[in-house]
């Protein structure tokens, strides 16, 4: 039997974000990197904070850094699912069995912001958010930052964050 995770952080939202990031959900045992805090995106092995940390040329070692950073340049972050189970012992989008969307806090944020775009970690994400907002048009899939996304090289990645984030 699996058991019912709850995502552990509620969505990041600056009173002037003007871009919203969505991912799935946290990682498995979300472990943060090398000790740092945890936050979303925690995991070792997950590019995400590497891509921003290039981006803005930021050290972003605390959460403290990175709200501060994404309160600066108007980005929100939050993710898809609220509550889930895993079919599999591991942080693959697929394992993930939706017990609960995070549309309610979702829906409120849209409503409450002005978003220029809303991105996507996932084409797996954008699916998902399609389902449960079909009349919004603005949602874009970023390079996916998970370390099993070899589609693309990490300092593609980087200037393909770095083209759609705000400067």
């Amino acid at each position: 039997m699996s058991v019912i995770e709850a995502h552990p952080h509620k969505p990041f939202v600056p009173q002037h974000a003007t871009v919203l990031i969505l991912g799935t959900f946290p990682g498995k045992n979300n472990v943060s990197v090398e000790g740092l805090d945890e936050w979303f995106y925690a995991s070792k092995r997950n590019q995400f904070w590497n891509i921003i940390r290039e981006v803005y040329n930021k050290s972003l070692l605390t959460t403290e850094e990175k709200k501060a950073l994404f309160n600066e340049k108007g980005i929100a972050i939050g993710d898809i699912f609220l509550k889930i189970k895993r079919k599999e012992n591991n942080n693959s989008d697929s394992s993930l069995e939706v017990v609960e969307y995070n549309d309610k806090a979702l829906n409120k944020i849209i409503n409450a912001h002005q978003f220029k775009a809303i991105y996507s970690t996932s084409q797996f994400v954008e699916k998902e958010f399609k389902k449960l907002f079909p009349s919004i048009k603005i949602i874009e899939s970023l390079p996916s930052p998970s370390p099993r996304s070899a589609r693309m090289s990490l300092p593609d990645k980087i200037s393909y964050y770095k083209m759609k984030l705000p400067e």
